[in-house]
């Protein structure tokens, strides 16, 4: 049983160290050594808890995407709105995990295959999620018709973010709403 806190705590540290370092110095600055030393480990440790520096940044950016989510369990009470507005409260309080993860889905997710399922089994939940809001709150247009149209806000949404990474005083959060409006097929999207 101690062997086991003790993971659990060597992967705290870790997670934290990564959050710090991500926060401090960017993603370019946080190397593993960096984690590792500010982590108080060795890399040998680092390893036996993950598979690789990327790994432990997309925990950190998935935590932080979760500490935003409406209902993390996905439990179908969603409205577009909620999931909309927990895209926005990611920009906005997490703005350096949030261009990291813009960051790493561009350059890692093509370049690294690991990186980029992760990248698409997330893109996949997210889809399914705003699929399903939307079918709840117009039930006539089919589950495909209602996933089409969650991939097309998404890629607004995605895109929007890509913009706002690269022009941080551009108004992202006034922009996904306007595209929850439009391509959200839902007629009381706040705009």
């Amino acid at each position: 049983m101690a062997r086991y806190q003790v993971g659990i705590q060597t992967e705290a540290r870790i997670l934290e160290a990564t959050r710090e370092m991500l926060a401090e110095v960017g993603l370019e600055g946080t190397t593993l050594k960096a984690i590792c030393d500010r982590a108080g480990i060795q890399a040998g440790s680092f390893y036996n808890l993950f598979d690789s520096k990327e790994e432990a940044v997309l925990r950190v950016v998935r935590e932080a995407i979760r500490a935003v989510d409406p209902h993390p369990d996905g439990e179908g009470t969603d409205t577009v709105d909620d999931l909309v507005d927990a895209y926005i409260a990611f920009l906005t309080e997490e703005p350096e995990l949030a261009r990291i993860y813009v960051q790493i889905a561009i350059s890692s997710g093509t370049a690294d295959s690991a990186v980029g399922s992760r990248f698409l089994h997330h893109h996949g939940e997210r889809v399914r999620r705003f699929a399903d809001a939307m079918h709840r709150a117009q039930p006539g247009p089919t589950t495909e018709t209602s996933t089409a149209d969650a991939e097309v806000l998404i890629g607004a949404l995605d895109g929007l973010a890509f913009r706002w990474a690269l022009d941080p005083v551009f108004d992202f959060a006034a922009h996904a709403r306007l595209a929850a409006g439009r391509f959200g097929g839902i007629p009381d999207a706040r705009v």
